[in-house]
């Protein structure tokens, strides 16, 4: 993974508010954020949520109450959280929550998109896996 880009803000606190389920982050260029968990949750940049490539996205649903029950720092560039529902293999670097953050109302509104394109409610449960996590074999 390469390094931060020369202009990307740093972040210079964070906060997880676990009362309104949002991470509070203040960057380096003055720039604050507070992030819903379910938007991180279900934008994580995990391969389990993005897939392997385009058009291979899982839809994330049943995330409204997500939690986040930790908070790991990854190196100077990045943190990883674990949430309620067990996920834990996003890697969120300061650019990708720089741009949550910042974009997040285009974010939500693709997101309902994507949902009602799939005829499905933010609160279905998501669907039981099957076979491996990428949904090909290895």
């Amino acid at each position: 993974m390469a390094g931060l880009q020369p202009d990307t803000p740093t972040p210079t606190a964070i906060t997880v508010h676990q009362q309104s389920r949002q991470l509070e982050v203040q960057f380096s260029d003055g720039a604050s954020f507070r992030i819903p968990f379910e938007l991180m949750r279900v934008y994580s940049p995990s391969a389990e949520v993005q897939g392997h490539g385009p058009g291979q996205e899982v839809l994330q649903t049943g995330k409204r109450d997500v939690g986040i029950v930790a908070l790991e720092p990854v190196g100077n560039y990045a943190v990883q959280p674990t949430f309620s529902d067990g996920h834990d293999s996003g890697i969120y670097t300061w650019e990708y929550l720089y741009r949550l953050g910042a974009e997040q109302d285009r974010l939500w509104r693709e997101y309902l998109e994507h949902l009602e394109a799939a005829g499905l409610d933010r609160d279905a449960p998501m669907p039981p896996a099957a076979g491996p996590a990428c949904g090909h074999a290895h």
